[in-house]
């Protein structure tokens, strides 16, 4: 309990958003803590610009947007200045569908949504369903990989389920999911923006994503480096080398006055990759502001 305690406070301390409004993100833990232990089953929550969230005791990412307003501040910013209503944002890797929600509920922009794991799959469903976004969001039930098949998938890591490594005995309990190209899921359709997050097997899931990649259209990716390539026998060093081959540069991203600071190759859990930035400043330059934790952004 004192480990968790600390862990929350340091989050909140950390975080830009939560720190300038502390009472605020205390507030919001306590009550959070007291009635998701009243209430049984799933509360929904607010969320950024009257969107919502269906979320419960547990889930890491959903209960730090409770907290905070948005959980990865900086790249949920990104996504809510850059995107419009006529943008196609694809979020690999959904989870319960924080992202989707923020592109489709928040902004209005339509989605192709991939989370293989059921029962995650169907929070997404739900988060999709509470938001009325139904006919925005295109949701997947595959994983993204290099070419199309079957793969294993976890099932007992929660929100960081992830392809399973056929020699661990840690991804012993895991399912057969499809899995396909990115190129082959979208069939010539661009996204203006991507997230990937897939624990790791980004490199594969970028090596199906050929065509998309080469299109001018995609402007900007958010993808997760955070050294779980290694399970897969993955260079994530290699993968960012890579992505600047195909023009993309490395970014973090300002969200209270809307700029992109460049990495110089610093190490980053999650970092933006900016093909066009002259377009990408004028999107974020000139974008609606959002609400969220009480604040206009």
């Amino acid at each position: 309990m004192i480990t968790y305690a600390r862990k929350l406070a340091e989050f909140i301390a950390t975080h830009p958003l939560a720190r300038r409004h502390k009472a605020r993100a205390y507030a919001a833990v306590a009550r959070w803590q007291i009635g998701s232990r009243l209430l049984t089953g799933p509360t929904i929550v607010p969320f950024v610009n009257g969107s919502r969230l269906l979320a419960e005791r547990g889930m890491t990412g959903a209960t730090g947007n409770i907290y905070s307003g948005l959980h990865e501040f900086e790249d949920m910013g990104f996504l809510l200045h850059l995107l419009r209503p006529d943008d196609l944002f694809v979020d690999i890797g959904a989870n319960i569908g924080s992202y989707t929600v923020l592109a489709s509920a928040a902004i209005g922009a339509n989605t192709i949504a991939f989370e293989p794991v059921p029962d995650t799959h169907e929070w997404l469903r739900l988060n999709v369903a509470i938001n009325n976004i139904d006919g925005k969001v295109d949701r997947r039930r595959e994983a993204l990989g290099d070419k199309p098949g079957r793969v294993g998938f976890t099932l007992n890591r929660g929100p960081s389920n992830r392809v399973a490594v056929p020699t661990s005995t840690e991804d012993a309990n895991r399912m057969d999911v499809e899995i396909t190209t990115l190129d082959d899921a979208l069939a010539g359709r661009c996204p203006t923006l991507m997230k990937i997050d897939v624990e790791g097997y980004e490199t594969a899931a970028i090596a199906g994503a050929g065509k998309t990649l080469a299109n001018p259209a995609l402007k900007a990716i958010i993808m997760e480096f955070n050294g779980q390539g290694a399970h897969f026998g993955f260079d994530e060093n290699a993968l960012r080398r890579k992505m600047g081959e195909l023009g993309f540069a490395e970014f973090s991203y300002s969200p209270f006055d809307r700029k992109l600071v460049g990495l110089d190759n610093a190490q980053a859990d999650n970092i933006i990759l900016v093909r066009d930035k002259a377009f990408v400043d004028d999107r974020i330059a000139s974008a609606p502001r959002f609400s969220a934790f009480g604040e206009d952004i």
